[in-house]
């Protein structure tokens, strides 16, 4: 992980917390002697497990590299808010447990990323159930399900695309219909009411989300917008965490930022 990747896991553990949230991070084995070996697993009081060894080896890791959130979602058995690393929940989130289904946000049927049905070359015998096509996808950076039956069906029905595709050009495409147009269309079949953090209109608005996803190639490609973005966060972490300061010192990645920050 990279400097402004780590920064933002970090904030995004502690203030879900410091909101009342407990949180355990999802992860395999190698993940978790990652974690370890930086000392970053006292940031999830609920722990790190390895659930994700479990991941069916048919399951291709390249193509659907997001597949492990839903196979986190089949290893805890009650409903749970699924947060992206790279998005931090800046509000107090207690009282979305009453409803049907919590997401990001929506997203537009951009042909390039949301094609038709006609885009996907799937094995023989598999036939797709009768979805409509036309329901805005969400975006699961942000995720709660209530309804536990739901969610199995909707992870059933994931992780068999994922493993019925055929073969496609996109490392895009497929992931994203999997995960988050999957779950619109799963939510229209069953009547489940789909509610979001941020409006479609409003992405941009920061106060209650951060989500560092579209901002990533800036931080990478721009030497000054990265140190700018990552001396935000230190000096956040030092202000509202301060007794995770020696933790974040000790971090090989973060040296060129935390001394002399502030």
């Amino acid at each position: 992980m990279e400097d402004f990747e780590l920064l933002t896991m970090m904030l995004s553990a502690l203030v879900w917390r410091k909101n009342g949230g407990g949180v355990t991070m999802v992860t395999d084995g190698a993940g978790a002697a990652y974690l370890r070996e930086r000392g970053l697993e006292p940031l999830w009081d609920g722990g790190v497990t390895e659930a994700l060894d479990t991941v069916p080896a048919d399951i291709d890791p390249f193509l659907f590299w997001a597949g492990g959130k839903l196979w986190a979602l089949n290893s805890i058995q009650e409903p749970v808010c699924m947060i992206d690393t790279d998005m931090i929940v800046w509000r107090d989130c207690r009282g979305l447990e009453n409803l049907d289904i919590v997401a990001a946000h929506r997203e537009e049927l951009m042909p390039d990323v949301y094609p038709g049905r006609e885009h996907f070359r799937m094995k023989e015998g598999y036939v797709f159930p009768d979805w409509d096509w036309g329901v805005l996808p969400c975006n699961t950076a942000f995720l709660y399900i209530k309804d536990l039956e739901f969610r199995d069906y909707y992870v059933r029905r994931s992780v068999d695309f994922m493993r019925n595709l055929r073969e496609d050009g996109s490392v895009v495409v497929p992931m994203v219909f999997a995960e988050q147009r999957l779950l619109s269309m799963c939510a229209a079949e069953k009547g489940k009411e789909i509610h979001t953090l941020l409006r479609l209109d409003r992405l941009r608005d920061q106060s209650d989300v951060t989500h560092v996803w579209g901002h990533k190639n800036n931080l990478r490609s721009d030497p000054a917008v990265r140190a700018e973005y990552c001396g935000r966060c230190v000096r956040r972490l030092r202000r509202d965490f301060p007794e995770y300061t020696e933790l974040m010192e000790g971090v090989p990645e973060l040296l060129a930022h935390v001394w002399g920050s502030g």
